[in-house]
């Protein structure tokens, strides 16, 4: 991607370029140093490390393709809109890529706060103002114990490569279920149902013999945006 912002869900899933770009982008970023008095030396700072840095953007998504417009597909202003607030109550970060003259940004980041309105005298263009949060992957670290010579060490596993795809959701089989119904009730669409044969590898000699009980992951919900 050339200069611009990309903002994208589940690991690019979904995405877009911002259509018009803000005439700057505002960073936020601090530490925790904590000061103490010390006998003998009087005041002291302890550096801690930084606070998560926070980026706001503030510009307007077009209703129609003016020549400043730099994205090559434009969408409906409200399809940004219906985006945005799908991937906001996912509760899952989206990943965000700024790439500037002097400045490169590429981290997942959470979405603090989202303010939009029809912008005066435009008929049809949004105005928005978006606040998003440095997002850090985390987990805890299972420590294993090895025996040397009578003394015992405890170490640390690497931890894994971050994944920002949101965790697969599943559904339960029970009586009279079929996939075209299950996909009818948890994505909203009979029609998908062969994209939970496939995430399940279900056999077509299978599909009209689902097991209660069994457990089948499902695939992401699709707004209707974009």
């Amino acid at each position: 991607m050339a200069y611009g912002i990309w903002l994208s869900w589940n690991s690019q899933e979904e995405g877009f370029d911002l259509p018009v770009l803000p005439e700057e982008i505002g960073v936020s970023m601090g530490g925790d140093g904590a000061g103490h008095d010390v006998y003998g030396l009087g005041k002291i700072n302890v550096i801690k490390d930084r606070n998560l840095a926070e980026y706001t953007i503030d510009s307007f998504f077009p209703a129609q393709n003016y020549p400043f417009v730099t994205a090559t597909v434009l969408l409906h202003p409200k399809a940004y809109v219906d985006y945005i607030m799908r991937w906001w109550e996912s509760k899952w970060p989206i990943r965000f890529v700024y790439r500037g003259s002097t400045m490169e940004v590429n981290t997942a980041a959470s979405i603090e706060s989202f303010e939009w309105k029809e912008r005066a005298g435009a008929a049809g263009d949004i105005e928005y103002s978006l606040k998003l949060k440095e997002y850090r992957f985390y987990s805890a670290l299972k420590p294993t114990v090895k025996s040397s010579g009578g003394a015992a060490t405890v170490t640390k596993s690497a931890p894994k490569r971050p994944d920002d795809r949101v965790p697969p959701k599943t559904y339960t089989v029970v009586s009279g279920d079929s996939l075209w119904k299950i996909a009818q009730m948890t994505l909203g669409d009979g029609s998908r149902w062969k994209e939970i044969q496939k995430l399940n590898k279900i056999s077509d000699a299978q599909v009209k013999s689902l097991k209660i009980g069994q457990t089948l992951k499902l695939p992401a919900v699709t707004g209707s945006g974009g």
